[in-house]
């Protein structure tokens, strides 16, 4: 075939003169053939050898065959032997994209089967097998004697020092038709230093991304716990869907079985996790105090019903509060769970969704209306596609069936219509008037909670007090909003720096609302925070159980420094003042959220952005009569040359006390201020070894409540982390702990990752580092 194919090409010794004469010793790309196409071979000089049965090819030699492409200084066709004979910084490019460099190569004519002496293989990233001597059997195994595997890139600067790490080998066995590699009498490397030895082991090759086996171990000591020692075995099931067994052996605490199952489907995907260990708790103090099992059941899924519209779940079931968070599944930071059931969809101007809740709090101290069951709530919100009036037009609406396990059940209907539009005139002022009617209707069963109107008043944290003085049945609410917004912005440029200030203000006027509203439970409105991000807002409560009512005007003026580089700074100032009707802000719960008085408190935001990696995030409440620092919030990152670093500050009003009174009333009056700091950070000592830590610490408190330290090591194909954290969280059966991690991960032997974040060094299961 191959002579057929180079007679066809070259007919004479002449023309590969001819062709060597009009530069074909110039590299070129490989063309695209096909497997059936004929075998191309270009060279500055072609010999034939009729004698000998021999043709062979000289300098800058290439060899283009299906897929495959061939590099050489000579290449010598045996026609006897039907092979094809390879000298001299031999490369070869296979279909995959693996590349082999060798000194000599002997292929068969259709380069199934061959021989290669002093071989190296590159696979397409980087991973590379280098041998004394290699042969290929069969098409599809490769032999390689006296062989080195390693994923690890070759010092540039110094080829010939060793990597990261290697498996050295008696033999290396490559079955390219099951993906795997198998290693007899291997080594195992370390910075060139031998650190284990087996007699055999096996493993997928680099082109595989799931194969069933074990994963990298990782072990830990604490405090509660003891030794550690995880040992996770992956299953891969099938191409869609898979299993991860990963017991945890624990010196003092039982074997935790965890299981996490994976599986996705032409609509989406779901995991569900387990856990659960057989261990007597004598512990007095832990929920599960006197129990053989402890366990949890987590699972989450989406699943498309059609472009527009999708359904899922986020649930947890666990036999008791501290057990994801004593065996360190979840942060010890946690103080609540929520799960949920959802349909939504979005199509349009249509927005849909419903959805089921369970919240449970995971704290010794809450009280019982702090879990609850919400089944379901309804949101549904439309806006109209033409223009009404030269504004937009839209609906909202809201259905909620609420049962709190206090006992008190509430389900509602809310029905709102908002419209405004914005007019800008010839100088630039923008005028955008607004409107808003709203209807709701409560359905109250045992209704506890009680919120009355003035400064004196009290909120009762025990739903059984005072609960005769509110009737069942039903509730009307009726409201109407009608305003106006105003805003001019000033435009001008400096230099590199375009600058933009605008005034703004705003009034609203509604009239009392009907109904009386503190009749009604507050279950969803309960977490205002007045800063400049809802100076603006209609209404300025988080949920819909509380509305305001009365005058209101909102004041202020924002300035934006926009930088040609990308770069901006953003501030804002402004205050809200109640100018008629009820404020129905004026009651106990809220009289520490800035808006209690006819002059709200001052309000500032600062957002400063850079193109070289740092942001700024601060916003403050000042006291409106003593401009004294009510609240702080204060974030700040960066990410500059060696430096990672994350830093965030709080300083809020103190949370609720029990009143001299009675303990089932609360009071927030002169409690003091939480104040707390938060600090991650990350440097590189070289560009391999990074030095972590963080901390939060309580300020107001005076005491740590975690912190830790590590050290990490990664490069392209090795990471390894030893880190040390500390908890001083005390809740039921967890304590202040103390805990040693060691972790590594190795490329294509173990899950790994080479990037190196500030967000990455923090406690087994947290979701973040600032929860």
């Amino acid at each position: 075939m191959l002579a057929a194919t180079l007679g066809a090409l070259l007919t004479s010794h002449e023309r590969a003169h001819a062709q060597a004469q009009t530069g074909l010793e110039q590299i070129v790309r490989a063309p695209d053939v096909k497997s059936s196409d004929p075998m191309l071979l270009q060279a500055d000089e072609l010999i034939y050898e009729n004698n000998n049965a021999r043709v062979t090819a000289k300098g800058n030699v290439e060899v283009y065959y299906g897929d495959y492409t061939l590099l050489a200084d000579r290449i010598v066709y045996d026609r006897n032997a039907n092979t094809l004979a390879a000298e001299g910084n031999v490369r070869m490019k296979d279909p995959d994209g693996a590349i082999i460099t060798a000194n000599e190569l002997t292929l068969t004519d259709d380069f199934r089967d061959g021989f290669v002496d002093a071989l190296k293989f590159v696979s397409q990233d980087d991973t590379r097998i280098s041998a004394q001597s290699a042969s290929r059997e069969a098409g599809n195994v490769t032999v390689f004697q006296k062989g080195m595997f390693t994923p690890c890139k070759i010092c540039r600067e110094n080829p010939e020092k060793a990597p990261t790490w290697r498996i050295r080998a008696g033999k290396i066995t490559h079955k390219r038709d099951q993906a795997k590699i198998t290693f007899n009498d291997a080594v195992f490397d370390l910075f060139g230093v031998p650190v284990l030895w087996v007699p055999y082991f096996e493993t997928a090759d680099p082109t595989v991304k799931r194969k069933s086996g074990f994963l990298i171990p990782s072990y830990s000591h604490s405090d509660e716990l003891g030794s550690t020692v995880q040992v996770p075995y992956y299953f891969a099931l099938s191409d869609h869907y898979d299993f991860t067994f990963a017991p945890m052996w624990t010196e003092k605490a039982g074997t935790l079985l965890l299981g996490d199952w994976r599986q996705r489907t032409a609509a989406g995907g779901f995991n569900v996790e387990l856990a659960g260990v057989f261990d007597n708790v004598n512990d007095d103090t832990s929920p599960a105090y006197g129990e053989d099992f402890r366990g949890s059941i987590k699972s989450k899924g989406r699943f498309a019903l059609d472009p527009y519209y999708s359904w899922g779940w986020d649930v947890m079931l666990e036999t008791d509060e501290t057990f994801r968070r004593y065996y360190n599944l979840d942060s010890r930071l946690r103080t609540d769970r929520v799960s949920q059931v959802y349909l939504e969809g979005l199509r349009g101007r249509n927005y849909f969704s419903t959805r089921f809740y369970n919240t449970q709090s995971l704290l010794f101290t809450d009280e019982e209306f702090s879990e609850a069951v919400v089944y379901p709530i309804i949101d549904y919100d439309y806006i109209v596609d033409t223009p009404v009036i030269g504004g937009e037009l839209s609906f909202n609406s809201n259905t909620m069936v609420f049962s709190s396990a206090d006992g008190t059940d509430s389900n509602r209907f809310i029905m709102e219509a908002r419209w405004r539009r914005q007019l800008t005139d010839g100088i630039g002022q923008v005028f955008t008037p607004f409107g808003r009617l709203r209807g709701d209707v409560y359905s109250l069963d045992n209704p506890g909670v009680l919120e009355l109107g003035g400064t004196e008043d009290v909120t009762i944290a025990n739903p059984n007090t005072l609960a005769d003085n509110r009737d069942n049945g039903t509730i009307w609410r009726g409201n109407a909003v009608a305003g106006l917004e105003y805003r001019y912005p000033f435009v001008a440029t400096t230099g590199r720096i375009t600058h933009t200030i605008e005034p703004i203000g705003q009034i609203i006027a509604r009239p009392s609302a009907i109904g009386d509203q503190q009749e009604i439970p507050n279950e969803d409105a309960l977490s205002l925070v007045f800063d400049d991000t809802i100076l603006f807002d209609i209404d300025k409560f988080s949920g819909y159980d509380r509305i305001e009512t009365g005058t209101r005007a909102n004041v202020g003026f924002g300035y934006t420094a926009q930088l040609m580089d990308g770069g901006y700074a953003r501030a804002v100032f402004g205050q809200s003042y109640q100018i008629a009707g009820d404020n129905e802000f004026d009651t106990t719960f809220y009289q520490q959220s800035g808006l209690a008085t006819s002059n709200s408190d001052y309000v500032t935001g600062l957002y400063v952005q850079t193109v070289s990696g740092f942001s700024f995030t601060g916003q403050a409440r000042f006291d409106q009569e003593s401009f004294d620092i009510v609240r702080t919030d204060l974030g700040s990152t960066l990410n500059y040359g060696p430096v990672q670093a994350r830093v965030n500050y709080a300083r809020v009003p103190g949370v609720v006390e029990s009143s001299a009174i009675t303990p089932n009333l609360t009071n927030v009056v002169n409690a003091d201020a939480d104040e707390e700091i938060l600090f991650a950070g990350a440097l590189a000592i070289t560009d391999e070894w990074w030095l972590l830590g963080n901390l939060r610490y309580d300020l107001a408190g005076e005491q740590t409540i975690t912190d830790g330290l590590g050290l990490r090591y990664k490069d392209d194909c090795f990471k390894i982390d030893v880190t040390y954290q500390r908890s001083f969280i005390r809740d039921q059966d967890i304590e202040p702990d103390e805990r040693f991690v060691f972790t590594f991960a190795l490329k294509h032997l173990g899950e790994y990752t080479a990037q190196t974040d500030i967000g990455a060094f923090t406690e087994s299961g947290d979701e973040g580092l600032y929860q």
